[in-house]
């Protein structure tokens, strides 16, 4: 697996975990560079936008735009994943114990 791949799936298990922290299962995009910068990835909104777009094909959020704004909420299997009761290819596994 090449560093770009590794650094995508880790990148989407960052933002399904965020979302899944959240009391309304959601944030939009500025919340969610924010808490990637935090994890060590500097994306950019373009970068940001293709992830959530994956996420979204993969049924693992949904997608809404706000005054040119895009909003992510977790799906129920979104949640699945974020918490490794389930698998995706694509997405990094969570670590036991966070």
């Amino acid at each position: 697996m090449s560093f770009s791949e590794h650094a995508a799936r880790d990148q989407r298990l960052v933002i399904l975990q965020a979302l899944e922290e959240d009391a309304g299962y959601s944030h939009n995009e500025h919340v969610l560079r924010s808490v990637l910068r935090a994890f060590g990835h500097a994306v950019s909104r373009d970068a940001l936008r293709s992830q959530l777009a994956w996420l979204a094909e993969q049924g693992l959020i949904e997608l809404e735009e706000s005054s040119g704004v895009q909003v992510a909420s977790l799906t129920p299997r979104g949640e699945d994943v974020a918490t490794g009761a389930a698998r995706v290819p694509g997405v990094a596994r969570p670590r036991p114990g966070g």
